[in-house]
């Protein structure tokens, strides 16, 4: 149905009887209502109390059409509507807890952070004078920004909702770096460095004169008071405890991060990390296993310290890393017909993790775009090239680029214009993740995975996922310290140290979002073992597969559903 359609049905609503109209038209009314809000959605940046007001007005707003939703049946509803009204519920739902966990608060990670994401300002270039101008305008308007986030993180201190110290080893040269002397050598200064030749010499001088002020007031100085700010109030003011249980009412929002992140209610804090030992102790015996068929004398701890210290396993060159992961992708793209029935039509691009970002993420990334004409992007990290291992770079690629992010999200993307937007634009980390997990397990099936020390870090990273329902239960369920975590990690995978401590800071930093991995994982792995033993010979994994990613990103409970209903259709 068509919006034209749907608009008219909500404002026939006030007019007709509600019986008259299907169940069909009934839905589609509340996602067009659903989503023309979204259109319009707050920009924060005005002042704390506008922010608590709009995530009270949003929370009364989600509870009204979740309410609205409640009442529909699912009488004559397609399969595709009956996902459509769960998944609005879950989103629903997350829009209330947000509001009633004042999550909106805790804008800061080891990761990521407001003034992080401002010195990407930076990475852009001037064709015409308008985009100089709109860039000057920018400019202009951080100051306003910088006081509005500073403002926000004082109401999580007064909320008690601060981070811990613990995560911010360093972090000073996140800010320390943008205060320069020379303005030139500004991040915020660098489009001006290569304006077009065809701009009048006039033109020029009189941008470059306006830049130089601009940036020095509304860039560095502004990273001044950034210093300022850390320094002097929030580091003197952060979390002692780690774990987010500390926090009034935190025990309740750490279950309800578990119950987001799973995207089910079926998980306590006990059982996440009873399935984590589980699984990390099946996941060593087979890493065990390999160990003792490459004749490897000496324990499990000094194999671990073999691979991160023996420069056979590390890239010479980040050329030569960038060349490798380049080559496993398109090993994989060969495979890809043999496993799907339906492949995306946007490509992908094998691209260094840009430099200013780079020192912030431990392996590698998938970047995305919503429009037609930018491919996907696989982002490998050619930063600290000493702390990089070429034995993991085969399941990393089948992570970030395919049969993982770039396929999932990108067929999610492609889903027909009848499946409604906030669907396609929709990302679970339990299904988006758990499908990323599960696509390093499946290349193996395509024979990528061409000496043990590459099937050593594909298990390394089904390890490291598995530790993390350990150690983010430890931290936030049953008091664990910072060493512990590392401690547990560093003698279970054989991530780096850099790496190790990068990620404890991370699942310190973000309760719940890290268990994802895994747990979706299992349910995927789960599901098809299901289906290969109850349908023997009649088991198809093209067929599998497009059963799993048809629907586009789906909670666990959706995709069990779907996956039996698939079973019992080939049985008939």
């Amino acid at each position: 149905m068509n919006n034209f359609k749907t608009l008219v049905i909500i404002l026939c609503l006030g007019l007709l009887s509600v019986q008259s109209l299907s169940n069909s038209d009934k839905l589609n009314a509340i996602i067009v209502k659903y989503e023309a809000q979204r259109d319009y959605e707050f920009k924060p940046n005005e002042s704390v109390e506008n922010t608590i007001k709009y995530h009270n007005a949003e929370a009364d707003f989600a509870e009204r059409l979740k309410k609205e939703l409640a009442q529909i049946s699912e009488e004559g509803l397609s399969e595709s509507e009956k996902i459509s009204k769960e998944l609005l519920a879950f989103v629903l739902q997350d829009k209330i807890d947000t509001n009633t966990y004042k999550t909106y608060l805790n804008t800061i990670t080891n990761e990521y952070a407001f003034h992080l994401e401002l010195s990407r300002m930076g990475n852009t270039t001037f064709d015409t004078k308008e985009q100089a101008n709109n860039y000057l305008k920018r400019l202009d308007d951080l100051p306003k920004w910088v006081d509005y986030n500073i403002d926000i993180m004082r109401s999580a201190i007064k909320e008690g909702m601060g981070q811990p110290m613990a995560v911010f080893n360093n972090y000073e040269d996140t800010y320390d770096k943008h205060i320069v002397s020379d303005v030139t050598t500004s991040q915020f200064y660098k489009p001006f460095l290569n304006l077009p030749e065809s701009f009048p010499t006039t033109l020029r001088d009189s941008i470059i004169t306006v830049a130089k002020t601009s940036v020095q007031k509304n860039a560095i100085d502004q990273y001044k008071k950034i210093k300022h700010f850390f320094e002097d109030d929030y580091f003197p003011n952060t979390r002692k405890e780690l774990g987010v249980s500390s926090i009034p009412n935190g025990e309740a929002f750490y279950q309800n991060r578990i119950n987001y992140f799973t995207t089910s209610n079926e998980y306590t804090a006990d059982d996440i990390h009873k399935i984590g030992l589980t699984e990390v102790a099946r996941i060593k015996a087979e890493m065990q296993q390999i160990i003792a068929d490459l004749g490897f004398e000496g324990s499990f701890a000094d194999f671990i310290e073999f691979l991160r210290t023996d420069e056979q396993f590390r890239p010479k060159t980040a050329k030569e890393l960038m060349m490798f992961a380049r080559d496993i992708a398109k090993r994989i793209d060969a495979e890809l017909p043999k496993f799907f029935k339906t492949l995306p039509r946007n490509t992908y691009g094998v691209v260094p993790v840009p430099e200013e970002i780079a020192p912030n993420y431990t392996a590698g990334r998938y970047s995305h775009s919503y429009n037609d004409e930018t491919a996907g992007f696989y982002w490998v990290n050619t930063y600290n090239l000493s702390s990089r291992t070429l034995y993991t770079i085969p399941a990393l690629t089948a992570h970030e680029a395919v049969p993982g992010h770039h396929l999932q999200i990108s067929l999610n993307n492609e889903l027909p214009k009848t499946i409604p937007r906030f669907r396609r634009n929709l990302y679970l980390s339990a299904y988006g993740e758990g499908w990323g997990l599960y696509s390093e397990y499946l290349v193996d099936e395509m024979n990528i995975y061409t000496t043990p020390y590459e099937k050593f870090g594909q298990l390394t990273y089904e390890m490291w996922r598995a530790c993390r329902l350990v150690v983010d239960t430890g931290v936030h369920a049953k008091g664990w310290t910072r060493q512990q975590m590392i401690d547990y990690m560093s003698e279970n995978t054989a991530l780096s140290i850099h790496e190790v401590t990068t990620e404890t800071d991370r699942y310190i930093s973000w309760p719940g979002q890290a268990i994802s991995y895994k747990i979706g994982e299992l349910k995927i792995r789960a599901l098809r073992q299901k289906a290969e033993t109850e349908l023997g010979a009649k088991f198809n994994i093209r067929d599998f597969h497009e059963i799993i990613l048809e629907q586009g990103t789906v909670t666990l409970s959706i995709l069990e559903r779907r996956v039996n209903t698939y079973i019992e259709n080939v049985k008939q």
